[in-house]
């Protein structure tokens, strides 16, 4: 493991440089996540703006109003955003330096990610079983795309919290497990303000006659 020690620009600005002679700008993590989020933020307004433009062509097939479980959804709602909690909870432990409280609500966050997806993965299956799958329309096409992409986004973040509580539970809460918890905090709140948007333009506004 490589050691860093603290030095400073000529502007006072920190740098911090380890044994093997690797510099890290202060906050330059965080910025170039910031980066990445909005390219990421452009991606998802490409795919609501596919399915604003293909959302009404059904190939005389079903419609929203006709396939969405609106309670399920409400239900698997309320799951992500429970996790946008938990996960301030793992926010408030490591401020308090509590390593058992970090993994801990980082699992709870975790589990709840597993439960949104499953519910998910619940209504996909259900969808291709009686035969309103991607294929039968460009509504359904689109609807897919959007959904499935912010799932595998949830199970990215998913697999990250894990990986995070081993490196959390190996080396403790050091400045690069804080910096990783802080740029995974973002992400997880990035994507439940995604899908506020897919509920309400996808679900909600689809389940209208």
């Amino acid at each position: 493991m490589s050691e860093s020690v603290s030095l400073t620009h000529a502007d006072g600005r920190p740098v911090f440089l380890d044994t093997e002679g690797k510099h890290h700008p202060h906050n330059g993590t965080l910025l170039g996540f910031w980066l990445y989020l909005l390219s990421d933020l452009m991606i998802f307004a490409c795919l609501f703006a596919t399915y604003g433009v293909l959302g009404r062509n059904y190939a005389a097939g079903p419609s929203g109003a006709d396939l969405f479980e609106l309670p399920l959804i409400a239900v698997n709602t309320a799951v992500l955003l429970l996790s946008s909690i938990t996960y301030g909870f793992a926010m408030i432990a490591l401020q308090k330096r509590s390593k058992r409280g970090l993994i801990g609500w980082l699992l709870v966050t975790g589990l709840l990610g597993l439960c949104f997806l499953g519910i998910e993965l619940y209504e996909f299956a259900h969808l291709i079983h009686i035969g309103a799958g991607p294929q039968r329309s460009a509504f359904l096409s689109s609807f897919f795309a959007l959904v499935g992409t912010h799932g595998l986004h949830v199970l990215f973040g998913v697999i990250w919290l894990l990986v995070l509580c081993v490196q959390v539970n190996k080396h403790g809460i050091n400045r690069a497990n804080a910096r990783r918890v802080a740029c995974l905090s973002m992400f997880w709140h990035f994507l439940d303000v995604v899908w506020i948007g897919v509920f309400t333009f996808v679900y909600l506004m689809g389940s209208l006659p």
